[in-house]
C-alpha cells in the first residue's frame, strides 16, 4: 500500500519589503523565472507531495495562473495581512478530502532551494508524531546588541536552532492553534510557534543549511548559485 499524498500550503501574500521595489519579492526574477516558480516546481517534484495550495494577496496581478505542476493540482486562495493569516486561509481552503488528522506541509514561497531529501526526512520522522519542522542547530557565536548597536552580551547557543520550512502538522491541530493565537492577539512567526503555544513540542529535523530564505536583494545571487547545485 502506497503512502498517502500530502498537500503543501505556500503562503505568498506578502510583499517582501526588505528587497524593495514595487513587485512582490516572490515574483522577482531568479535565474530568468519568478522566484515562486522555482519553489513550487521543487515542491511538486517530491513524490509524496500531491498538491499545492498557494495563498495570494487580494487582487494579485502578478500570479502567473499556474494550475498544475508535474501533473499535480495547484490551487489558490486569498491570504491575509500576516503570514499566519495566510497559512490559516490556505489550510481552510484545502480540499475536503484532507481530513483533520491528516498531515499538511507549509513552506515559504521564498525558499526555492529546499532539498527533496530533506523533505523526505521530515515526512519520515514526523509522520508518527504530532508535527515538526526542518531546521539546523545554531553554529555561529550569538551576540545580543545594545541600543547603540554594540555587542553587549554573548548568548549561549546550546540547544538553539534556526527554523526552516517545510513545517509539517496535522490539519486540524494546526488550524486550531493558529485560530487560538489570533484570538489572543499573538502574531506567531511560524507554524511551530503556534503549536508550541498550544502545548505541543514539534520535532526538530536537521536539514541542509542551504535551504535559505531569499530575503534581501543579495540573496538572489546566492539562491541562483544554490539552485544550480541542489535537488
Amino acid at each position: 500500500m502506497s503512502a498517502p499524498a500530502l498537500w503543501c500550503v505556500v503562503p505568498a501574500a506578502g510583499r517582501g519589503a526588505r528587497v524593495g521595489g514595487d513587485c512582490p519579492k516572490q515574483y522577482l526574477p531568479l535565474a530568468g523565472r519568478p522566484l515562486i516558480a522555482h519553489t513550487l516546481e521543487r515542491l511538486a517534484a517530491h513524490p509524496r507531495i500531491g498538491g499545492l495550495l498557494v495563498t495570494l494577496a487580494a487582487g494579485d496581478a502578478h500570479w502567473p495562473g499556474i494550475d498544475r505542476l508535474n501533473g499535480k493540482p495547484v490551487l489558490t486562495a486569498v491570504g491575509g495581512a500576516e503570514r499566519s493569516d495566510s497559512v490559516l486561509a490556505g489550510i481552510d481552503a484545502l480540499p475536503a478530502s484532507v481530513g483533520a488528522d491528516d498531515f499538511v506541509l507549509v513552506h515559504d514561497a521564498a525558499r526555492p532551494c529546499v532539498r527533496l531529501a530533506d523533505i523526505a526526512k521530515l515526512i519520515e520522522l514526523v509522520g508518527a508524531g504530532d508535527g515538526g519542522l526542518l531546521g539546523a542547530p545554531l553554529r555561529d557565536t550569538l551576540k545580543r546588541a545594545d541600543a547603540a548597536g554594540c555587542s553587549a552580551l554573548t548568548e549561549p547557543r546550546d540547544q538553539r536552532w534556526r527554523a526552516f520550512t517545510p513545517q509539517m502538522f496535522r490539519r486540524g491541530q494546526l488550524a486550531t492553534a493558529l485560530r487560538e493565537a489570533a484570538r489572543r492577539g499573538v502574531n506567531v512567526s511560524d507554524e511551530a510557534m503556534a503549536m508550541e503555544q498550544a502545548g505541543f513540542a514539534p520535532l526538530l529535523v536537521e536539514g541542509a543549511e542551504d535551504n535559505i530564505k531569499v530575503t534581501t536583494a543579495a540573496d538572489f545571487a546566492l539562491a541562483e548559485f544554490l539552485l544550480s547545485r541542489t535537488t
